[in-house]
């Protein structure tokens, strides 16, 4: 049986705020750009960097996070699939476009948590206060690390 896989990652930085609007069925997009960066030598041995611009768009919930947390600058991981759109334009002018369509994210800026806010109706399936943050610390989403003394011996650890 063939098989396909249209699989997008990429680690990079938002160019600009992510843009949230929402359809007129009430679901809530989300869609920014993000900038990657490659470097390499020459033959001659000269450095080279070279950015590559990059359309994303999340949907629902997801696109309600991105909104609310990435900005301009931020570091994040996306996962997704790669997606081309056509339409006509208002100059009547076929126009495309290839984007992607963020399924997963993960922010890689090196903030503390207690520097978010988390919305009391994330949870809800309501999107009209989705833009109003609550004053209270974030969620921790891993377990809380406590810090345990170092008083162990060699002949306490079990290998």
């Amino acid at each position: 049986m063939a098989r396909s896989l249209n699989k997008v990652i990429l680690i990079g930085n938002l160019t600009r705020d992510p843009e949230l609007r929402y359809t007129p069925q009430g679901t809530a997009v989300a869609t920014f750009s993000l900038a990657t960066n490659r470097q390499w030598k020459t033959e001659s041995g000269e450095a080279r960097d070279e950015a590559e611009y990059h359309r994303l768009v999340a949907w629902d919930k997801l696109g309600e996070i991105c909104a609310q947390f990435l900005k301009k600058g931020s570091k994040a991981y996306f996962e997704g699939r790669l997606q081309t759109r056509k339409w006509t334009g208002q100059d009547g002018v076929e126009k495309q476009t290839t984007e992607i369509v963020v399924s997963d994210m993960l922010m890689l800026d090196s903030r503390r948590s207690e520097d978010f806010e988390v919305p009391d109706n994330l949870g809800d399936e309501s999107h009209a206060d989705t833009k109003k943050a609550s004053k209270k610390p974030a969620a921790k989403a891993s377990a809380q690390v406590e810090e345990v003394p170092l008083d162990i011996e060699d002949a306490d650890i079990p290998f």
